[in-house]
């Protein structure tokens, strides 16, 4: 079986009876067991996912599936509401808390008869860039424990092996990649405000989606940052990403935000012809701290463009260099305004400090965020204040739509779609990750990804290449708002090019049944 069109194949099989909804999702769950350390779930929601299993198998026999998505067993960030399972975002504020409401695009992937295996751990409130940040600790990225990564790490010591080399994930989607990832399910929902589901899907190897703002309900998705938060989908190829859209898209009467237009799912072509096409290699993207490695794999994958007869040329996008100060304001206020309702009173963690409403509320406030979220609501109600509002907020937001018309310039000038980095390097050992604050970290790793949050336009990784250490690395593409189709054929080719070898992962010999073989594929040199 190719690695394309996984999800069609995976439906083809449960059609035929080669295997069924039960055994699959039964099979997920113990490769989640088994694949335990690499912490990419908060819940696991075993007994609910084994009765949506049952139901599909029933629609199956009787010759009824809803779809390709039937029986499919899929995961969810744990910043979506999912009622009956509980939602934290991974923070004490909301430990146990059950949302009586699934979120949208949840309650679409149950309507289409996809199997809800459990919740995927992030970033507390998705604020960060390695899922290094939540309250039930960091997501290994399953890389580390892979073969390919494992012949190029040389421990010092035998104990040093085991702790101190594992990667991070990337984030704050970190757990819903590291699931794809490690083949506990077929396809997973994040969210991605500044990149959170490109950079750690560039980092664990899989195809991640941002699509454009609007074009995907955001009713459930505890919100972050409302006017760039947009829900994103990692699968392990473009095909599966186009499937996975085709169920979500469209119009929501409960998200004012969401386009008015109905969306017509499409299938990729499977013969693409990018002689036709514009490629545009933003100059400002050659950004300070961008690894040699990833910038001659980007300018191979433009040489790959240029033999298949597509115009590749420089262009430039002027304000980039200002969008992460920009983002910072633009983020931090919003974050403050969205913190207000966890006051301990309407649901999650309640203080038991009591001597007077206000000091409930602070000691609610301070028990149950960690200093991240806690200082992005302090400087965003710095910038919200009376006498700073028109110097940040507003500047800031007229910086928004310089960036945002660099691109409709751009695009307007004929080129079809940007072809960036993802990432300034691959993932870095947990270790090292650790000794910058989040701050820091979040904006260097942002610093590729953000601006299209900023202009609203659809992004996508694509896994390009291993590293010399072994390791995933993505490149981006960027297109015309709701130009989806266009984009994904666009990655798709390139996919096809690349070529991208499959995680090796030494745990996993024995459980390499018949549908998670994949063909051995040489990284493209």
């Amino acid at each position: 079986a190719s690695k394309r069109n996984l999800l069609f194949q995976v439906s083809a099989a449960l059609k035929e009876g080669r295997v069924t909804p039960t055994e699959l999702c039964q099979r997920c769950l113990s490769l989640i067991k088994s694949t335990k350390f690499l912490n990419a779930y908060i819940n696991v929601a075993e007994e609910t996912a084994l009765k949506q299993a049952e139901e599909s198998e029933q629609r199956y026999r009787r010759g009824q599936p809803l779809g390709v998505l039937d029986g499919i067993p899929v995961a969810v960030k744990d910043n979506f509401n999912t009622a009956g399972i509980e939602t934290t975002c991974a923070s004490n504020m909301l430990k146990g808390y059950i949302s009586p409401y699934n979120a949208t695009v949840v309650q679409k992937l149950l309507d289409q008869g996809a199997v809800l295996l459990g919740k995927t751990n992030l970033d507390e409130f998705a604020m960060g860039s390695g899922s290094t940040d939540g309250a039930f600790g960091p997501v290994r990225n399953p890389w580390s424990y892979s073969r390919q990564y494992k012949e190029k790490s040389v421990p010092k010591s035998p104990s040093e092996a085991r702790e101190c080399t594992w990667v991070i994930a990337g984030g704050s989607s970190g757990g819903s990649a590291a699931a794809v990832s490690s083949f506990t399910c077929f396809a997973a929902l994040g969210s991605d405000t500044g990149g959170s589901t490109r950079n750690p899907a560039a980092h664990c190897g899989v195809v991640g989606l941002k699509p454009t703002y609007g074009l995907i309900s955001r009713h459930g998705l505890i919100p972050l940052v409302n006017s760039m938060d947009v829900p994103g989908i990692l699968t392990r190829c473009v095909d599966d990403a186009a499937v996975v859209l085709g169920s979500l898209a469209g119009h929501d009467p409960k998200d004012s935000t969401t386009v008015q237009d109905n969306f017509k799912p499409f299938e990729l072509p499977n013969v693409i012809d990018v002689s036709k096409l514009s490629i545009g290699i933003p100059k400002e993207y050659h950004a300070p701290g961008l690894s040699s490695e990833i910038l001659s794999l980007w300018s191979k994958a433009a040489d790959l463009f240029k033999n298949a007869g597509a115009k590749v040329i420089e262009v430039s996008l002027p304000h980039t260099p200002y969008s992460i100060v920009c983002y910072h304001v633009l983020c931090t206020a919003e974050v403050a305004s969205n913190m207000a309702r966890f006051d301990g009173l309407e649901y999650g963690h309640r203080s038991a400090v009591n001597k007077s409403t206000e000091s409930m509320y602070a000691a609610t406030r301070r028990e149950g965020f960690n200093d991240v979220v806690r200082g992005r609501i302090l400087s965003g109600n710095y910038f919200l204040l009376k006498q700073n509002y028109e110097h940040y907020f507003i500047k800031a937001q007229k910086v928004r739509r310089l960036i945002a018309s660099d691109f409709v310039k751009v695009f307007s000038s004929g080129v079809d779609v940007l072809l960036t980095p993802t990432t300034l390097r691959e993932a870095v050992p947990y270790m090292e990750f650790i000794q910058e604050d989040n701050r820091t970290r979040s904006a260097q790793d942002d610093i590729l990804t953000q601006a299209a949050n900023m202009a609203g336009l659809p992004a996508i990784n694509v896994p390009a290449a291993l590293s010399e250490r072994g390791l995933p690395v993505g490149l981006q593409f960027i297109g015309r708002a709701f130009q989806e189709k266009q984009l994904l054929t666009v990655a798709k080719w390139f996919e096809k090019q690349v070529k991208f070898p499959v995680i090796q992962l030494e745990e996993m010999k024995r459980h390499d049944q018949g549908v998670f073989q994949h063909q051995q594929s040489a990284s493209f040199s």
